[in-house]
């Protein structure tokens, strides 16, 4: 039963229809300027707790520049190696995304370094950073630091409980079951508590109850979480 929640995929590509803002509407918007095309500030960090939604605020703006056809590059730093490969050839791109920058290694450092110069001077791309801590905090090259915080700084704030139990319930009425306020307590308390995490739990409950012909329900949950411990 492990494979329920080992091959859970995501049940959608991310987009800013699916993301739950919560404190975050003042970022929401500047996200939806850079798609229309009405924000002037090109630089953008944002920086928040795992979980919080800040890859799929890139992956979102990433996905919309896909459909109209645009050049984008998204990085994942957890990936890279040294990032000469994953950092050159990007000057054409309308749209680069660098995840979890904090993660990044001496080599990768320098590379982006270069790369925030080479779009400042030459460049026309819209260009997101996310980290797990704010720019102040950051283990990084104090040159490199001083280049992400060149525009505009965002913390992207964890939902509250009561939004994630909000979540959970649009996501289960979005695939056609319900989801009573105690099950959605349960996992506060005995699961992960990022909403990803959280959707994922609820995709394989969903899948499990289904092939088990059983309704959704407290002991269902518990015999899952069980199974897949």
């Amino acid at each position: 039963m492990k494979q329920l929640l080992l091959d859970i995929l995501p049940s959608s590509s991310p987009t800013l229809i699916n993301f739950v803002p919560g404190r975050n509407i003042e970022l929401l918007q500047t996200i939806k300027n850079i798609l229309a095309g009405d924000e002037k500030e090109h630089f953008i960090f944002l920086w928040g707790k795992i979980g919080c939604g800040k890859s799929h605020l890139l992956q979102a703006i990433a996905n919309d520049y896909t459909h109209r056809k645009l050049n984008i590059k998204y990085i994942k730093c957890d990936a890279l190696c040294d990032g000469d490969a994953e950092f050159s050839e990007i000057m054409d791109s309308d749209y680069i995304a660098i995840d979890d920058v904090d993660r990044l290694n001496s080599s990768a450092q320098i590379n982006l370094f270069n790369l925030y110069n080479q779009v400042r001077d030459e460049g026309h791309a819209i260009f997101l950073v996310s980290s797990s801590t704010a720019p102040a905090q950051l283990s990084l090259r104090e040159d490199l630091v001083t280049r992400l915080r060149w525009g505009l700084v965002y913390q992207v704030y964890e939902l509250t409980d009561e939004e994630k139990i909000q979540a959970m319930k649009n996501h289960a009425t979005g695939h056609g079951f319900n989801l009573s306020e105690e099950i959605c307590t349960y996992l506060l308390r005995h699961g992960q508590r990022d909403l990803p995490s959280l959707i994922a739990v609820l995709n394989a409950l969903d899948r499990y109850s289904l092939a088990n012909q059983r309704q959704i329900s407290i002991p269902v949950l518990r015999e899952l979480m069980l199974t897949t411990a």
